[in-house]
């Protein structure tokens, strides 16, 4: 087994942070949050010589899914994710950028498996703890990686801020909580990617983020 890296690629109008996770040595890895500019991450993963065994989804906004499918079809691997309570959003992605205002193609998504609180993925031997984090949506979730300190954390909680609430499924106080009760007790020393922007450490984000005084 090789050391477990990260790679981030920037799509859709919204600079979401388009992640592919793949170990150095067997190049095998997954997508997660393909949101569109399928044909830039197709391009990346050749380029790179990946061999992608599965596309993780954090949660339902167009962002994040809108181009999961056209990549499952494309690479033909399951879609992974997020939990069951985001159906009625991915059930809409082809709607959802005229509500954003924005013009980008997607498709509308039922996963191969949904997620629950406690469930693990991997690949090779890569493995992650799966914590459900609703808030920002009602299905989103986290992915944990113990033996790396390493977690993706989505749209839950930003390198100086936390998620927009004001979406639809959005509630801030039930965001808040999941920050408190499964983000933070990750630990401090926990480094982090998200969905936009850069990452950080959750340590930092305990002691400086303006959302989080007082947890």
């Amino acid at each position: 087994m090789g050391k477990l890296q990260a790679g981030i690629i920037p799509v859709t109008p919204f600079q979401q942070n388009c992640t592919i996770f793949f170990d150095d040595e067997t190049r095998e890895g997954v997508v997660v949050d393909p949101g569109g500019d399928v044909s830039l991450i197709d391009e990346t993963i050749r380029q790179n010589r990946l061999t992608i065994r599965e596309i993780w989804i954090t949660h339902g906004h167009i962002d994040h899914a809108g181009g999961a499918d056209e990549l499952r079809e494309l690479l033909g691997v399951p879609v992974i994710g997020p939990h069951r309570d985001d159906l009625p959003l991915l059930e809409r992605l082809e709607t959802q950028a005229k509500s954003f205002g924005v013009t980008m193609e997607a498709r509308n998504l039922v996963p191969d498996r949904w997620l629950e609180d406690g469930d693990r993925v991997s690949f090779g031997a890569h493995e992650f703890e799966v914590y459900h984090c609703p808030g920002h949506s009602p299905g989103h979730v986290i992915f944990f990686n113990r033996a790396q300190s390493f977690a993706h954390l989505g749209d839950v909680l930003f390198n100086g801020s936390v998620g927009r609430t004001d979406l639809p499924g959005g509630d801030h106080e039930t965001l808040i909580a999941s920050i408190r009760d499964k983000v933070l007790p990750l630990g401090d020393e926990v480094g982090f990617l998200c969905g936009h922007g850069p990452g950080g450490r959750i340590g930092e984000e305990r002691r400086s983020n303006p959302y989080l005084r007082g947890l």
